[in-house]
């Protein structure tokens, strides 16, 4: 079974959770679930079902959870107590959500504390449904999810496997840790940038030798791309100023379906790349330069096309504008700069000279030699380095794919951006 890293429950870290458990045979499961988020540094509170009670016992999650399980809209000390979980809730989960909880859910109805619950909060929700194939795969039941995640709810689906009654099939509770990472997703994208102006640079530059060659770089912008879309997510008004089309981007597309519902300005080379970060930059509050600028340009462009029969050209580099170092001068005291080295030699400490020398708050810093990260996959291995006034650590994150590592990268902004003080909240740190 695959196990979730800890970087990839880091948003349950203080926060809060409404677990949810109804009547289904899945429901033992959600012991494990509350035990998961839990070790994880959340605050669960259980509420449980007539039905649950059937199942599983209300004592089992006192004793797990952060304070004791309720299972009534009436028998406790709080008059209201469904407003007061679902105001305070940072995220509720429901598992097992079963076929009439759905049905309940989407049509309004709330005729018990978990229902009146999730109509209470406007806090992310997560749902993982559980119930025999027959019953998953019913029009009314298909319909009943639709309308769920056109509302925003967030679903963890079921997986195929073993059932009650020793059927096989799809229905299967999705195993607790996948449904934690499922709530920490959910929380990553709860809207926590609201409101902030973010942009990200995406792609590599391309400088025009003649009009039909260039010097460029193998940089995808697949990690740009993710960010962008991840940013968007989580409520940010995102600009990507990137050199690389949605479709360029194929079947492993991070996140481009996104991209229509923000500004988006196509350049190519590192002068337009710069004229459209420089000239917005005031106006941000947060920039991550996720693209491989090219360092040098040919110095003079061949009006036409460069013939082989004429010999070798000589060509004569001139470096291109350093669009970090130019936004590092101008940074306000409320603006983040985000970089990235993509290094060869002595990642640490090439990335470590270039955030000191160019005024960057966060370096992205990673191996581009390496066959599973940096250009042209879908993955990356990174090493997160941070200014001095931001406690100066050196994280060493694990493989990951780019939209979690755009996922932790965001994470970490959002911290600052709320004030965060000390040591930034890593799971790994040297």
């Amino acid at each position: 079974m695959a196990t979730a890293s800890d970087s990839d429950l880091t948003p349950l870290r203080g926060r809060r959770v409404v677990l949810g458990v109804t009547g289904g045979i899945a429901a033992y499961k959600a012991i494990e679930l509350c035990r998961r988020l839990v070790d994880a540094g959340a605050h669960v509170a259980p509420v449980l079902t007539e039905d649950a009670l059937r199942f599983v016992g209300a004592l089992t999650f006192s004793a797990l959870a952060s304070e004791p399980a309720r299972t009534s809209l009436f028998d406790g000390p709080d008059p209201i107590p469904h407003t007061r979980l679902g105001q305070s809730a940072d995220v509720v989960v429901v598992a097992p959500a079963t076929a009439k909880l759905l049905g309940k859910y989407a049509a309004g109805i709330s005729d018990d504390l978990l229902t009146a619950t999730l109509l209470a909060t406007r806090a992310p929700v997560v749902v993982a449904p559980a119930m025999h194939t027959e019953m998953w795969e019913h029009a009314a039941v298909r319909a009943n999810i639709a309308t769920l995640r056109q509302r925003g709810v967030h679903v963890v689906d079921p997986e195929a496997g073993r059932l009650a009654g020793g059927d096989e099939g799809e229905g299967r509770l999705a195993d607790p840790e996948r449904i934690a990472v499922g709530v920490a997703d959910a929380l990553r994208r709860g809207g926590d940038l609201g409101g902030v102006r973010l942009l990200v640079t995406a792609g590599g530059t391309r400088e025009p030798l003649d009009p039909v060659r260039y010097l460029g770089n193998r940089s995808s912008g697949k990690m740009g791309h993710a960010l962008a879309a991840a940013a968007h997510a989580r409520g940010a008004a995102v600009t990507l100023v990137t050199t690389t089309a949605p479709a360029d981007l194929g079947a492993a597309d991070l996140g481009a379906a996104d991209l229509g519902a923000m500004e988006t300005v196509r350049v190519d080379t590192a002068e337009e790349m710069a004229d459209a970060v420089v000239g917005r930059f005031a106006e941000l509050d947060v920039v991550v330069m996720a693209a491989a600028v090219a360092d040098f340009r040919p110095k003079a462009v061949a009006p036409e096309k460069l013939k082989k029969h004429d010999g070798v050209p000589e060509v004569v580099l001139e470096p291109t504008p350093d669009i970090l170092a130019l936004l590092g001068e101008r940074k306000a005291p409320h603006q983040l700069l985000v970089g990235f080295a993509a290094e060869t030699e002595h990642l640490r400490e090439h990335a470590a000279a270039k955030l000191a020398a160019k005024s960057v708050d966060l370096m992205v810093a990673n191996d581009v030699t390496a066959p599973d990260a940096g250009f042209e996959v879908d993955t990356n291995r990174a090493i997160l380095l941070y200014s001095p006034d931001w406690a100066g650590a050196v994280e060493e994150l694990p493989l990951l794919t780019k939209a979690q590592l755009a996922g932790m990268i965001l994470d970490r902004v959002a911290e600052r951006l709320r004030g965060a003080e000390g040591t930034p909240n890593t799971s790994t740190r040297s």
